[in-house]
C-alpha cells in the first residue's frame, strides 16, 4: 500500500476518502452505535437535538470526552492503516449550528456564526480533528462541506450554505482548519440556467456565481452535484439532450439540434467551472463523462422488521460508476471580458487564456481579447497538456502562444470550425485592462483555451486528485 501511495504522489495525485461518519450516524439500531447501551445518549445528544430529522440520522454530542476519542482515532485510523491522503468532511453545516442549517437564510452578519446558534462543541471537535490530520501527516488534504442541501421530493430550499467565516484558516491563527471548502452553490446556479432559454443566460451572472468566495479561501467546484445524480434530480446531460442521448448521439447517425447543443454546453459548463470556480475541481460519482443515468450501487432486497421488503437490483454493477476528480489550477485569476451583448467570457489563469462563446447563434471573425504577454500565436494541433517549442531563424526558442484545447474539435464531438494551422500575433496598447490583445475567431457555443509556450514550459494544470467515497 505504501508503494502505490508514493507512486501516486509521485504524478501528482492524491487519494481522499469522503466521510458522512463524522457528522451524523445512522438511526438504525441493528448495525450502528443508536441505542448502543440501551439509552439513546450515550454517544449522541438525547431527545429531539440528537435527531436530525430531515436525514432521519443521530446526531453526536461532540461535549462528551469519549465521543471525541472516537471521532479522532477513527480519523486517524483511515489515514495511518489505509494510507489516504486525507478527508473530504460531509454535511459540516449541519454539526456547526444547533439548527443545523435547516430553514435558515444566511445573510453574513457575524452574529449568525457566533452566536447561541452556533455549537461551539461542534466547532471545537473540527478544529481538533483538522489539527490532528495536519499534526500527524503534514501533507494531507482537507475538504469541508459547509453545506447546501434541499429535499428532492419538495423541491423547496431546506438547508442553507453558512458561509463560516475561518472555516480555511489554520487553527493556530484562530481558524476552523479545512484547506479548502466545496463551493456548493455553482451546481445550482447552472440548474436554474439550464431551466431558462439561452437567450435568458447573463454572462455576469455566471462569472459571479464561480468567482463569489473569499479572498484567499481556496474552493473545491463542481458543475453539478451528486443529489443530481443519486436522490432523483436529473444530471446537466438529462436537462441539456434528454431522450435524444438515446438515439442521435452514435457516430454513424445524423444529431439533432438538442443534442448539439447539449454536447457544446456540457464542455462549456465543464471547462468554465474548473477554470474560474476555485482552486480545485469535483467530479461527482462517474460525470467526468457526462454520466446521464443515476448512480444505483449493488444492494440485494432488504427486509424489514415490519416484514416489508424492499426490493434491491439483484447486486448489479451497471450504473455503479463513482469517481472522484480534484484539478489543480494556477493561483492567477483575471478576468477580462463579460459581455452580455456579445455572450463573451474571456479570462486568465496561470498562463492560460480561456475565451468563451456562450452566444447560440453568433460567431466572431477577428475579435479582439486581452492578454498579457507579448508573442506570436500559433493554433497546434495538439493534446489538452501539449507544449511545444519552435527556433527563431537565428536558431534561439521563441514565446509562440496557441490553442492548447479547443471544444470544437472533432475529438470533443465538435465541429471543427477552428483553424490549426493559423497564426496569430498580438498588438501593444491597452484593451480590456490587458497592456496587450489579439484577434481570434469564435465560434458559437466553444471555448478555447489559448497558452504561451515557454523556453522552459511547465504544465500550469496538474494531475487529477482522486477521491473515493466511504
Amino acid at each position: 500500500m505504501e508503494v502505490g501511495r508514493e507512486g501516486w504522489r509521485k504524478t501528482g495525485q492524491r487519494s481522499l476518502i469522503s466521510t458522512t461518519k463524522l457528522s451524523h450516524a445512522s438511526n438504525n439500531t441493528l448495525d450502528g452505535l443508536n441505542m448502543f447501551d440501551g439509552t439513546d445518549s450515550h454517544y449522541f445528544h438525547s431527545g429531539s437535538r440528537g435527531y436530525h430529522w430531515m436525514w432521519d440520522s443521530r446526531l453526536f454530542n461532540y461535549g462528551h470526552w469519549e465521543v471525541i476519542r472516537f471521532l479522532l482515532s477513527n480519523a486517524r485510523w483511515w489515514l495511518e492503516e489505509y494510507k489516504f491522503d486525507g478527508f473530504r468532511f460531509d454535511g459540516v453545516t449541519s454539526m456547526m449550528y444547533t439548527h443545523h442549517g435547516l430553514q435558515v437564510a444566511f445573510t453574513g452578519n457575524y452574529n449568525e456564526y457566533f452566536g447561541f446558534a452556533t455549537d461551539v462543541d461542534a466547532v471545537v471537535y473540527l478544529m481538533l480533528v483538522n489539527d490532528l490530520i495536519h499534526g500527524l501527516f503534514p501533507e494531507a488534504i482537507s475538504i469541508g462541506e459547509d453545506k447546501l442541501e434541499f429535499l428532492i421530493q419538495l423541491m423547496f430550499r431546506m438547508l442553507e450554505v453558512s458561509g463560516m467565516p475561518t472555516f480555511c484558516i489554520p487553527v493556530q491563527d484562530g481558524g476552523v482548519g479545512f484547506d479548502y471548502r466545496l463551493h456548493m452553490a455553482i451546481a445550482d446556479k447552472w440548474i436554474e440556467l439550464l431551466k431558462k432559454r439561452d437567450e435568458d443566460w447573463r454572462v455576469g451572472d455566471i462569472v459571479h456565481t464561480l468567482t463569489n468566495r473569499r479572498w484567499s479561501e481556496k474552493c473545491v467546484s463542481y458543475a453539478e452535484s451528486h443529489d443530481q445524480a443519486l436522490v432523483g434530480d436529473k444530471t446537466i446531460a438529462f436537462w441539456l439532450m434528454d431522450k435524444d442521448m438515446y438515439d442521435f448521439m452514435a457516430l454513424e447517425r445524423p444529431s439533432t439540434p438538442l443534442v448539439d447543443r447539449g454536447i457544446a454546453l456540457h464542455k462549456m459548463i465543464r471547462l468554465i467551472t474548473m477554470g474560474l470556480g476555485g482552486e480545485g475541481y469535483l467530479n461527482f460519482m462517474g460525470n467526468e463523462f457526462g454520466h446521464p443515468e443515476w448512480i444505483d450501487f449493488p444492494r440485494g432486497d432488504q427486509h424489514l422488521p415490519d416484514g416489508r421488503v424492499v426490493p434491491g437490483n439483484g447486486f448489479s454493477y451497471d450504473k455503479c460508476r463513482r469517481r472522484f476528480d480534484l484539478f489543480m489550477t494556477s493561483e492567477h485569476q483575471y478576468i477580462s471580458r463579460k459581455d452580455e451583448g456579445d455572450r463573451m467570457i474571456v479570462f486568465e489563469r496561470g498562463n492560460l487564456v480561456f475565451v468563451f462563446n456562450f452566444h447560440w447563434n453568433n460567431s466572431y471573425f477577428d475579435y479582439r481579447i486581452g492578454c498579457l504577454k507579448p508573442g506570436k500565436y500559433k493554433v497546434e494541433s495538439v493534446g489538452v497538456h501539449g507544449f511545444q517549442r519552435k527556433p527563431t531563424i537565428k536558431g534561439k526558442m521563441r514565446q509562440m502562444p496557441k490553442i492548447v484545447l479547443d471544444s470544437d474539435d472533432k475529438l470533443f464531438g465538435g465541429f471543427n470550425r477552428l483553424d490549426h494551422n493559423a497564426e496569430y500575433f498580438t498588438s501593444e496598447g491597452w484593451y480590456d485592462d490587458r497592456p496587450r490583445s489579439f484577434l481570434v475567431y469564435a465560434p458559437c457555443r466553444t471555448a478555447v483555451v489559448y497558452a504561451l509556450v515557454e523556453n522552459d514550459p511547465q504544465p500550469v494544470l496538474r494531475a487529477p486528485i482522486q477521491l473515493l467515497d466511504c
